[in-house]
């Protein structure tokens, strides 16, 4: 540490002593990723205010070839913002970066720093009158940036898009320094380049993003949900071309959830009576919003759901009574993700699929998976809507996850071969990170590949930021 007590002390006077950490302590929780499967090392973790400090923190990391890790929330699932273990660079944490910075509502519009906690974009949004309509799991401590880094999705992507979706402008600190202003609350910009498209995503290997401006909603008048357990998993997508022929303009949002994932919060499930139960092993949730009075849209979904009674669709279905019950029925899908934890290590998959072909590719892969490990069991659930899934693999039994380890390389390999012969995409919403870097090369032409590698080498010619991430 001594080499770099010069470039330490210089990051003091930037941004003030009490924002540079460097004891163990102080930068242990910016070191490891969520899933507690990356962890490395850093030099210190830096902790600007704003966009012109992280500008002076970049420049003086360009002058001495320091290496530069940007991190959000650090609720990531593929190490990508976590350091590498050399302990040669530093973590550039945007969450002191916390400020709305403005509401047009004439505009429909809120510009924002990357360090706005999302839950916070959304309260902000509701205190207008508006609607931010990103949602996900994480919500109460990711961040924007983040969001923006690696695209984030969520439960609401079938109605409103993922984050490239909703972004208008973004603004950018670029590896040598520069402040790229683009806070543009423009629906039409045909200027050249769309720049902001290429930052979003990149997962802070161009540049860091400290600014975004983000498109608002009109606030639904009313919100339905039902939980609904369907005959087979065809069923579900039949379901799904269903409900947009009957509200597409309503239809919010849809997941196909497992028993056996629902099944992991019984003190969450143990009120929804015998659907959990449902033989076919299948549910779906799903949300109608409307400008309509609530009173019209459960009028609204009851129809569709009769309608579906008619056609063999379903054949179980939980309707929320209030809001309350719609928020339990949401926090039970949002608390997957942790409590499938009790099972052990978990190898997870975040990936798309043409909505017509998750039918065959679940059906097929299971069997497959079974004939490799016979004592692994499925935990899915996802954005069917979007054609998005989590599809995770654990042990039968806890003990047997040093086991599930020594197979994750064929477990993985198997899975994403299942994933392209359906012609997929190994990762849809969660990023490249450290944990698909490796395999990018044999699921992306070198042609794909070239280009990014140019324009990596066009904007980063020293490779500073967030290096061993996506290539």
């Amino acid at each position: 540490m001594e080499q770099y007590r010069a470039f330490i002390e210089r990051c003091q006077q930037l941004i003030g002593a009490e924002y540079v950490y460097t004891s163990d302590t102080d930068k242990s929780p910016f070191l490891t990723d969520w899933s507690k499967r990356y962890s490395g090392n850093a030099i210190a973790v830096l902790r600007p205010k704003n966009t012109e400090e992280v500008a002076a923190l970049v420049t003086l990391c360009q002058a001495e070839d320091i290496v530069i890790v940007p991190q959000g929330g650090n609720t990531g699932l593929c190490g990508g913002a976590t350091p590498q273990s050399k302990g040669s660079s530093v973590v550039i944490s945007t969450i002191r970066m916390n400020q709305i910075r403005e509401l047009d509502l004439d505009n429909s519009t809120i510009t924002l720093d990357a360090g706005v906690i999302l839950s916070h974009a959304q309260e902000a949004a509701l205190s207008a009158g508006k609607l931010f309509p990103l949602s996900l799991a994480a919500e109460g401590s990711c961040t924007i940036g983040g969001n923006l880094g690696t695209n984030a999705g969520g439960v609401q992507v079938l109605r409103y898009g993922n984050m490239r979706d909703l972004t208008l402008g973004i603004e950018v600190v670029t590896p040598s320094g520069s402040i790229f202003n683009g806070l543009r609350g423009l629906r039409k910009d045909n200027t050249g380049y769309s720049l902001k498209d290429l930052y979003i995503g990149s997962e802070g290997t161009l540049g860091i993003i400290t600014g975004a401006t983000l498109k608002l909603y009109p606030l639904p008048q009313s919100k339905v949900s039902s939980l609904v357990a369907i005959k087979d998993i065809n069923c579900a997508i039949k379901l799904i071309h269903k409900a947009r022929e009957s509200c597409n303009a309503d239809l919010t949002a849809f997941e196909l959830i497992s028993t056996r994932a629902l099944n992991l919060i019984p003190d969450k499930v143990k009120n929804l009576g015998s659907i959990i139960y449902t033989p076919s092993g299948w549910v779906v949730l799903l949300e109608f919003s409307s400008m309509e009075k609530e009173d019209q849209s459960r009028i609204q979904l009851e129809k569709f759901l009769s309608e579906a009674f008619d056609l063999d669709l379903i054949t179980d279905a939980v309707i929320a009574s209030s809001i309350q019950q719609s928020k339990d029925l949401w926090s039970i899908r949002e608390g997957i993700p942790e409590a499938q934890l009790k099972l052990g290590n978990i190898v997870k998959h975040d990936i798309s699929l043409p909505i017509s072909n998750i039918s065959d590719f679940i059906k097929e892969t299971e069997s497959k998976l079974n004939q490799l490990w016979p004592n692994m069991q499925t935990i899915i659930f996802g954005h069917v809507g979007d054609g998005n899934l989590h599809y995770n693999l654990a042990p039968l039994s806890p003990d047997l996850s040093s086991e599930l380890e020594t197979r994750r390389q064929s477990i993985n390999q198997l899975v994403h071969n299942q994933v392209y012969a359906y012609a997929g995409s190994f990762s849809a919403e969660h990023g490249i990170g450290q944990a698909k870097r490796a395999e990018l090369p044999f699921r992306k032409s070198p042609v794909e590949l070239e280009l990014m590698r140019e324009i990596k080498n066009a904007l980063d010619p020293k490779n500073l930021m967030n290096p061993g991430k996506v290539l």
